[in-house]
């Protein structure tokens, strides 16, 4: 029995990819091990929107040849796709496979028998047109469900589209019956995931599933306790959605809703497809009917044609935002993106700046979010995430908390008191209600 290890980089979806791949070959004979254990085979599960990605997938490379020189390895994912012959030159590679081939290693690499030359095996993203369901599982408490895949949207900064082609979705009854599988292991939550989520269910320009129809299926199967949007575009997160979350009682009051910029300007030369103004009002009205309610913004600094003032533009914006928390990306040149190729380039150093304040700005935004829920009751769901003596969780609204080690409070949720917050993160408690909340 051959032994199998896996790494992976990038977004949740990888994630969820990387763990029906391993289910996949454990069904098929092959014994998943840890990184280190010595395997027989690696698969690394790679990312392109950033830079730094592509080197880190280097340096897996580098470490797998380290730890078992004479093991195959293949890589897979966005990366894959996009500059296959380039991953194919990397010292240590003996396979290469792209969107198209990712879930067919096992029948295409045939016993994984290193050959003289490293295969490549990767069709162009437009024939990239079936759907394959993905969930991560025995990874966490909660699950990623992906839902979506592909991208039709046209921003002029990524290169998602090239890596894993149109928009295309699962249908409702197969999600369903995908999800009632993981609340029969034990899971507690499950997070739904995409490239696009929110654009689930668009068929050839007809749309003949929604997005919110989903939602409801899901909400219906009993003994799944929480349910959570992993990110959705505010053109597509409707008052119909909202409203939804502000009435469930499964779908928690959590959004993570991608900004990209606070300037109309930049908008436009991204490609997004609203303006600052719908931003705000998405805000708005969730907060009018769910104040607790925790509000993550994606924001990306430094792009082409971005001066000082369109940056302050995008930190004044934030700052007056009622939002919870930041993902911060520094902008950097993908090939085959209009962005690579506009006038205005920041440079490095700039960037770097612009996103340190908006780190900070961030840290204060996710500190002030605690600090409003203080002295409040909400239901934790705890992981079997331990560090000093303490193990961590959870709220509906993303709170994270801090108790002390109890192995009966693993994959249960207990209702607490938010009563402090600890600036390192961690907090010695004797009691549930005693709970420590942390950035």
């Amino acid at each position: 029995m051959k032994k199998v290890a896996f790494y992976t980089l990038g977004c949740k979806l990888n994630y969820s990819e990387t763990s029906t791949i391993s289910r996949k070959m454990e069904e098929a004979g092959y014994r998943k091990v840890e990184f280190t254990e010595q395997p027989d085979i690696f698969i690394i599960n790679t990312c392109s929107v950033t830079e730094n990605a592509d080197k880190k997938c280097r340096k897996v490379v580098r470490e797998a040849r380290n730890i078992s020189p004479d093991a195959y390895v293949a890589i897979i994912g966005c990366y894959a796709q996009l500059k296959p012959k380039e991953i194919s030159e990397i010292p240590g590679v003996d396979a290469v496979l792209g969107a198209a081939e990712k879930f067919r290693l096992v029948e295409l690499l045939d016993g994984f028998v290193r050959p003289n030359k490293p295969q490549v095996l990767a069709s162009a993203i437009d024939s990239v047109n079936t759907f394959n369901t993905s969930f991560s599982l025995h990874d966490r408490t909660r699950t990623f469900l992906k839902v979506q895949d592909g991208c039709d949207y046209s921003c002029t900064f990524c290169t998602i589209p090239l890596a894993r082609g149109f928009s295309r979705s699962d249908t409702i009854p197969n999600i369903v019956e995908q999800a009632k599988k993981i609340v029969a292991t034990g899971v507690k939550e499950i997070v739904l995931t995409g490239v696009n989520t929110g654009d689930f269910g668009i068929r050839d320009g007809e749309r003949k599933d929604r997005f919110i129809d989903l939602l409801k299926e899901l909400e219906k199967i009993e003994g799944l306790e929480r349910l959570r949007i992993s990110s959705i575009e505010p053109n597509l997160l409707t008052d119909e959605i909202i409203d939804l979350v502000a009435s469930s009682s499964k779908l928690v009051p959590h959004f993570h809703i991608p900004l990209q910029s606070g300037s109309n300007t930049i908008l436009k030369l991204m490609r997004r497809r609203y303006q600052r103004e719908l931003y705000t009002s998405r805000v708005e009205k969730i907060k009018a009917i769910m104040p607790h309610c925790c509000i993550g913004v994606d924001v990306i600094v430094g792009f082409p044609g971005e001066t000082d003032d369109h940056f302050m533009e995008t930190y004044r914006f934030l700052n007056e935002l009622d939002i919870s928390y930041l993902h911060v990306f520094t902008y950097s040149e993908r090939e085959n993106t209009v962005a690579a190729e506009l006038p205005g380039v920041v440079p490095i150093k700039i960037r770097n700046e612009r996103s340190r304040m908006l780190h900070i700005l961030s840290d204060k935004k996710r500190r002030s979010f605690y600090e409003e829920n203080l002295g409040k009751t909400f239901h934790v769901l705890f992981e079997n995430d331990v560090e000093d003596g303490l193990m961590h969780g959870f709220t509906g609204n993303y709170i994270r908390v801090a108790a002390k080690f109890d192995p009966l409070l693993i994959n249960e949720t207990k209702a607490v008191i938010l009563t402090g917050i600890n600036a390192k993160g961690h907090a010695e408690v004797s009691e549930l209600d005693e709970v420590i909340s942390h950035p």
